[in-house]
């Protein structure tokens, strides 16, 4: 199983249950690429399939994956959210990644700040951190 990436709990997120049938978790394990780790106020049975929505990135920022395992915390529940396809794992990395620099944007902002400003923090956040989300990084080797 992969390295699952922390979703920012400052910008939401929705976990949409998908009519597929079930993983088992044995499956899940050998077959997942990697994730996306979030808080959600009620647990989820791993192996459930899930969209993991980002709403601020519009519609289209669907990622379809499976439960891979849900903790109780203070505030309800951690739930690390497993992909098993290529293409749902890339577009689940760089839509974290935008809310990632958002968040640090917002945290470093003083006023207003210009769209220079604003290319010039993201920029900033890419060269420290965009290594941490980097394919080698999230994903690794299956246990098949």
């Amino acid at each position: 199983m992969g390295r699952f990436l922390p979703h920012p709990d400052d910008v939401a997120v929705e976990l949409i249950q998908r009519p597929s049938p079930a993983l088992p978790r044995q499956r899940l394990h050998t077959i997942g690429r990697g994730g996306v780790a979030c808080n959600w106020p009620y647990a989820w049975h791993p192996g459930t399939a899930v969209d993991l929505h980002i709403p601020s990135l519009g519609p289209s920022a669907r990622y379809p994956g499976y439960v891979a395992w849900c903790r109780k915390v203070e505030n309800g529940y951690r739930i690390g959210i497993c992909f098993t396809d290529e293409h749902a794992l890339f577009g689940a990395r760089m839509g974290e990644q935008v809310c990632q620099i958002e968040r640090y944007c917002r945290l470093h902002e003083d006023a207003e700040p210009s769209p220079q400003q604003l290319e010039a923090m993201a920029r900033d956040w890419v060269s420290r951190h965009a290594g941490e989300f980097s394919h080698e990084t999230v994903v690794q080797p299956a246990l098949d």
